[in-house]
């Protein structure tokens, strides 16, 4: 678990920024969960035969003797509140989430125990042009943000019978080949066998590319589904790769199951990740109803912007900084970078009263276009003086109380 400090958060903040107003264009509205739940609704949501229930939770008793967990994902919440509030029955749902997800897992690159997501979800579309939206909306924010270097995996996982079918194939092939299998493929086999699908070992990964493909199961309304939505992409021109030992990791998936993924994160390479999910919302108590979501990881998006931004201030930058030294200037410039803040400007004052020369390296580190100068002189004729920082110019003299020329010098109105 780690802090995100003054330095780095700005890369954050615009991520976020971004993608709130990405949601608002495409008619997502956002949805606010606990990071607490009731351990069961995991245990059920996401199945208790998959890593992240048995293995990778943060899972203890309150003081009222509840097992309780930190959430690993944000989809079985979504549901939860979904059904809880009644929002199935007032139609269709389209809403997006963010915040803070726990799993105990081997820290590196990207990965955190506690990590961050942006997720979507479509609560109550069947429609395979919802599974075209849904990608299209997290491949089209991806750009927006400057992403780079992305590929769009697609698999079908079926329904329930075309999965049991599958099943039944993929462990009699495993089994014929039980010693070749990695140590935790072979516990998968015993009981996630599709999990074995994404096992990351070499001699497992070349035993696999004889196994039998999940899409020759299909029955042929799941396969005419899933031509619709890659046809759907294909009229987006959102370029795409079918994977066919692409699973995902949790058990509520079926039919579309894709991963944006990247070139430039080596190993873990997935930015962002979903499908279809129609039995988790009966599964969890509610009606039967159609759904599609996905989420992106912000560390390893993070990751990413950083490499393009290594040379640009992140952080918040200042539409003044507020240059001062001596009582009676000191006191003046908190009057104005006050009353300058109330008109709508960003000004940084710097409160440490040092040498002009380090205010000014201050002032040009903090990236601002303008620095007011303060002294006690200015502030007893009731002056202050502009200067511009980042273009040439004279420096401006204006009176201490018009704000408003102040304002229209710094904000070029």
């Amino acid at each position: 678990m780690v802090d995100l400090l003054p330095e780095s958060i700005g890369l954050w903040q615009r991520v976020e920024g971004t993608a709130q107003d990405h949601f608002r264009r495409s008619g997502v509205r956002e949805i606010r969960t606990p990071l607490l739940e009731p351990t069961h609704l995991f245990a059920r949501g996401i199945g208790e035969a998959t890593d992240v229930v048995g293995k990778e939770m943060y899972t203890f008793e309150d003081r009222s003797a509840r097992s309780c967990t930190l959430r690993p994902e944000g989809t079985a919440s979504v549901v939860r509140a979904a059904i809880q509030h009644g929002l199935l029955s007032q139609g269709p749902q389209r809403v997006w989430y963010s915040g803070p997800m726990f799993r105990y897992e081997r820290p590196q690159a990207g990965r955190q125990r506690q990590f961050h997501q942006i997720g979507l979800e479509f609560l109550g579309f069947d429609d395979p042009r919802s599974d075209v939206e849904a990608i299209a909306i997290a491949w089209d924010l991806l750009v927006e943000l400057g992403v780079g270097d992305l590929t769009l995996e697609l698999n079908s996982l079926g329904t329930t019978e075309d999965r049991a079918r599958y099943r039944s194939e993929l462990v009699t092939y495993l089994s014929a080949h039980r010693a070749r299998l990695d140590p935790d493929s072979r516990e998968r086999l015993e009981r996630n066998p599709l999990r074995v699908l994404d096992s990351k070992d070499s001699e497992t990964q070349a035993l696999l590319q004889q196994a039998p493909s999940l899409l020759d199961v299909l029955a042929p309304s799941s396969r005419q589904r899933f031509d619709l939505v890659l046809e759907g992409l294909s009229a987006l021109q959102i370029p795409f790769t079918f994977n066919p030992r692409l699973v995902r990791g949790l058990d509520y998936y079926s039919h579309t199951a894709f991963e944006i993924t990247s070139t430039k994160l080596g190993a873990q390479a997935t930015v962002c990740g979903g499908g279809r999910y129609d039995g988790l919302v009966e599964l969890l108590s509610g009606p039967p109803t159609p759904a599609i979501g996905w989420a992106l990881g912000m560390e390893r998006l993070i990751l990413l912007l950083a490499q393009s931004a290594q040379q640009e201030k992140l952080g918040p930058v200042p539409d003044l900084y507020v240059v001062n030294r001596g009582d009676l200037a000191q006191s003046s410039a908190l009057l104005l970078a006050r009353g300058l803040r109330r008109l709508g400007l960003a000004v940084e004052l710097d409160p440490g009263g040092a040498a002009f020369a380090k205010q000014f390296k201050r002032a040009d580190r903090s990236g601002a276009p303008w620095a007011a100068v303060l002294g006690d002189a200015e502030a007893d004729l009731g002056l202050v003086t502009l200067k511009p920082l980042r273009v040439a110019g004279e420096p401006i003299s204006c009176s201490l109380v018009d704000l408003d020329a102040i304002r229209a010098v710094v904000g070029g109105l």
